[in-house]
């Protein structure tokens, strides 16, 4: 890896976030048209399907013991958890608020290795942890006539994700991308199915409309986490990681063009502070680390 590699890299991280930009789209619309449940589980099948041929095709076996206890067991629970309260919300508060409060997602991770890891964490990029939750509080706006109640499901996805990522760093290395891919696609299609059984909901008939989007979603996916994967393995992270962010610009663009919904400036200032603390925090780790 070089620096030259960087600004390659910085490309396939934006078009990675733009792809998954276009997944939540799909998704949104999937999931109002049909049970989010049912939604979860067809993803999960046909992603299941094309990484395990990835995955046989490198040589990686996928039912194996170490894929399935340990950090790698609780990195497929926490994702097939994740997604459940993610898809429902998406179902349910508009597209933008959803991708905002998903930005926190590096704060908590930082947050968790400082608790759980023992990563030592200093008072400044602590102080950005909070600045980042006060605009997570101003984008739900708790107390007021505009609390999104249902946000609290992508609150919780983050919190979620976090163990995904915590427990992926602390996995033996011998433990290949994409068996880890496969078994987290596998994990959705029972998630789903457990979904619907608690919403009392069952599986419908899927039209030319419907197929369009859970088509859509599965190819942009399978592009963002390609190009998401590649991108940081070709360039530093501390250059290619903030480029994260820019999800939210395609999200707030798609949702705008095809959703209609117009971001309000409790969710601009929101969004603003946790991209910001965000940003201050990657900076600073890469300061720390280049010391």
């Amino acid at each position: 890896m070089s620096s030259a590699d960087n600004p390659r890299a910085a490309g396939l991280m934006v078009a990675s976030m733009a792809a998954f930009a276009f997944e939540d789209l799909f998704l949104k619309r999937a999931a109002i048209a049909l049970p989010p449940g049912q939604v979860i589980a067809m993803m999960g099948a046909g992603g299941a399907v094309v990484f395990w041929l990835i995955a046989a095709h490198l040589g990686q076996p996928i039912l194996t013991r170490r894929a399935l206890t340990g950090a790698a067991a609780l990195r497929t629970l926490s994702e097939a958890g994740a997604t459940m309260l993610y898809i429902t919300a998406l179902a349910l508060i508009p597209l933008t608020v959803n991708s905002a409060l998903l930005q926190a997602s590096p704060l908590v991770v930082t947050m968790g290795a400082a608790l759980f890891l023992g990563e030592t964490v200093g008072w400044r990029r602590w102080s950005a942890i909070a600045v980042g939750f006060l605009g997570v509080l101003i984008i739900l706006q708790p107390g007021t006539d505009g609390f999104r109640i249902a946000g609290l499901l992508t609150v919780a996805c983050v919190a979620i994700l976090a163990v995904r990522d915590l427990s992926t760093r602390v996995m033996a290395e011998s433990i290949g991308t994409f068996q880890l891919t496969t078994w987290a696609y596998l994990s959705l299609v029972p998630a789903g199915w457990l979904l619907m059984a608690v919403q009392g909901q069952s599986a419908q008939a899927v039209d030319p409309s419907q197929w369009f989007d859970l088509t859509g979603a599965l190819i942009t996916g399978l592009f963002g986490y390609y190009a998401v994967t590649a991108a940081m393995r070709l360039g530093d992270v501390s250059v290619v990681a903030p480029f994260r962010y820019t999800r939210l610009v395609f999200a707030m663009i798609l949702a705008m063009i095809f959703l209609g919904e117009r971001p309000d400036a409790w969710m601009l200032t929101g969004a603003a502070l946790v991209i910001g603390s965000g940003l201050y925090t990657f900076a600073r780790e890469a300061r720390i680390k280049r010391r």
